[in-house]
């Protein structure tokens, strides 16, 4: 069916886009999900990456600070005992000091015991002084009624080493501790060692001493871990003689360790750390593992506070930039619309700059849009004119085929048969040069019409030349562009004479190398040229050259770039006195694949 819609609105209709239903979508969804992938993918990937990184880093920095704290107050309490220990021997090993023990023991006179006694209280006071880590000494017998010899404080005469926590047995001594001090006023916590006393009597001397009274609390210090620790200490038989915070659970207390190598464990929502001391003894430290974490799930809740904060910041961006997008839209919007109706309206700019971009595109768009109607408008007016003129362009050719058939009539009846062969040749040659069939003919037809033409410019030559032609019969169905070879053998009739009779061959065969490659070829025996003369006829601009040769290569030219490209060769033969040759190569192809 005919479309009789005016020009304009076909012109319209062809440059805006096709109507095609598309699902709705919300500008503002799209806009915000964007926006929280964009803001909160990178921050998960981020909270992922360093919660795990961050995790490990915290654990072992705690673990490590706890261990580095318990270390520290092994260290002082290993230093505390080997104080005990220093200080023990020197008060039971001591010849001078045991002698004078021994004397007090065996002397009988009140007054040389006070004297012995002196000395004694003397070497004990210098000692302790000498010594600030000491508490109680006392040389103590334990089977006497009143088992206190000497002594720095008041210990009283209940005296007992019955009940006190064992530690451990070294160097000859035994130890004994935490537990509270023998010092009657005072309700601190110390440790004490045990050592026996070489005297010369039969009784059994001792040697008691504690550690400073305010030695055990500055040891044993929570504050130390900057959480809340407590310490667990076990003797040398792996009992657990001490036990700071009286909550701590029995069964965490009395945890058995499978490796014994192992420095710290997670038992029933405690973590342990323990030293292992030399001396035999070990200084357990407890940690609940919520106050553990503690730092840990800080952390945690300030990365998920960020997290919601940029979730709520990525939300009112998204409104925000909506906001800012979907005004100008509705404008630019108005404006395709307002177009419709009203194409000579002035666009209104939105002030905002890649909006108003667009709406200048826009309006160049309309102006063009305008420039195009008015073109149509004109075209329109010229339709008519270029309709006749399209009447002529075919009538001319037909008056022409009727007016040369009415002359080979005529001839005919009055018996001119040379014109009558004339005319023949005349309307064949026309009829396959103006003729309507295709561009593309097979080499069979070119030969046709250039058996036609050929002979049709013997009559005029009056016969002053010879023409042959030969082929393959494989190649009579290849396809080729309609009048190819005629401009060749044109030029070969024009600039190919020579003073005896000239001679026009034309061969059309296979490639013998390749059989998908046909070669034309066009030659005669003609002057020639000089080779350099003939290898510029083919470099330089076809439209330079208005004479000799260079019109009909450069039409042969045109005819094989636009059909093969690169593909088509083309090449002159010539020298002077030896004529000149004009060979073609083309790929073989079907008129279906030249179309």
């Amino acid at each position: 069916m005919k479309d009789i819609r005016p020009e304009g609105e076909k012109l319209i209709m062809n440059l805006m886009p096709p109507h095609r239903p598309l699902p709705a979508k919300s500008l503002k969804r799209s806009l915000v999900i964007y926006l929280m992938i964009g803001s909160l993918l990178p921050l998960a990937i981020i909270v992922v990456i360093t919660y795990y990184t961050i995790y490990s880093i915290l654990e072992n920095k705690i673990q490590d600070g706890i261990s580095a704290s318990l270390k520290q107050e092994a260290a002082a309490l290993e230093n505390t005992i080997n104080n005990l220990d220093f200080a023990s021997k020197q008060f039971a090993l001591d010849g001078q000091i045991v002698g004078e023990v021994s004397a007090f023991l065996e002397e009988g006179q009140v007054s040389r015991k006070l004297s012995i006694m002196s000395d004694i209280n003397n070497k004990i006071t210098l000692v302790n002084f000498t010594n600030p880590y000491l508490g109680i000494t006392a040389y103590i017998i334990p089977e006497a009624a009143d088992p206190v010899l000497f002594t720095n404080f008041n210990i009283g005469t209940d005296f007992s080493m019955e009940g006190l926590p064992t530690l451990m047995s070294y160097n000859g001594a035994s130890y004994y501790g935490p537990h509270r001090t023998k010092y009657r006023q005072s309700e601190n916590m110390v440790f004490s060692s045990l050592r026996a006393v070489q005297t010369s009597g039969q009784q059994h001397v001792y040697i008691y001493l504690e550690s400073n009274y305010n030695l055990f609390r500055k040891i044993l210090n929570p504050q130390s871990y900057g959480m809340a620790v407590s310490h667990l200490l076990a003797n040398e038989a792996g009992q657990v003689t001490f036990v700071e915070n009286p909550d701590t659970p029995a069964d965490v207390a009395n945890m058995q360790w499978e490796d014994a190598s192992r420095m710290y464990a997670d038992y029933k929502g405690y973590m342990l750390f323990r030293y292992q001391s030399v001396q035999g003894w070990q200084l357990m430290a407890t940690v609940r593992k919520a106050d553990f974490n503690s730092e840990i799930y800080t952390w945690f809740v300030r990365s998920a506070c960020l997290a919601l904060a940029t979730l709520l910041f990525a939300i009112l961006l998204g409104r925000s930039i909506w906001r800012q997008v979907y005004r100008p839209l509705r404008q630019v919007n108005h404006q395709i619309v307002q177009m419709a109706e009203n194409r000579e309206a002035p666009v209104s700019y939105t002030n905002v700059q890649e909006f108003d971009s667009l709406l200048g595109s826009f309006e160049d768009m309309k102006d063009r849009i305008n420039e195009l109607f008015a073109a149509a408008e004109q075209n329109e007016k010229h339709r008519s004119q270029l309709e006749i003129e399209k009447l002529l362009s075919q009538i001319n050719p037909h008056f022409l085929h009727n007016t040369l058939n009415t002359v080979q009539w005529l001839a005919r009846m009055n018996g001119q048969k040379e014109i009558d062969r004339l005319v023949t040749l005349l309307v064949k040659v026309l009829h396959y040069n103006l003729g309507k069939q295709s561009i593309i003919v097979t080499v069979g037809e070119e030969i046709e019409a250039l058996r036609n033409y050929m002979e049709l410019q013997r009559i005029r030559y009056d016969h002053e030349f010879e023409f042959d032609v030969e082929f393959s019969d494989d190649v009579l169905d290849a396809a080729i562009p309609r009048f190819l070879l005629q401009p060749l053998v044109e030029n070969a009739i024009y600039h190919g004479s020579s003073e005896s009779t000239g001679r026009v061959g034309i061969t059309i065969s296979s490639s013998p190398d390749h059989k998908d490659i046909i070669v034309l070829e066009v030659r005669d025996n003609g002057a020639g040229i000089e080779p350099q003369a003939a290898a510029r006829l083919l470099e330089d601009d076809p439209l330079s050259e208005r004479r000799g040769l260079g019109i009909g290569l450069s039409y042969v030219n045109r005819l094989l770039l636009r059909f093969y490209g690169n593909a088509a060769k083309l090449d002159i033969e010539s020298s002077p006195g030896a004529g000149t040759r004009v060979v073609i190569q083309i790929p073989r192809k079907t008129k279906e694949e030249l179309l």
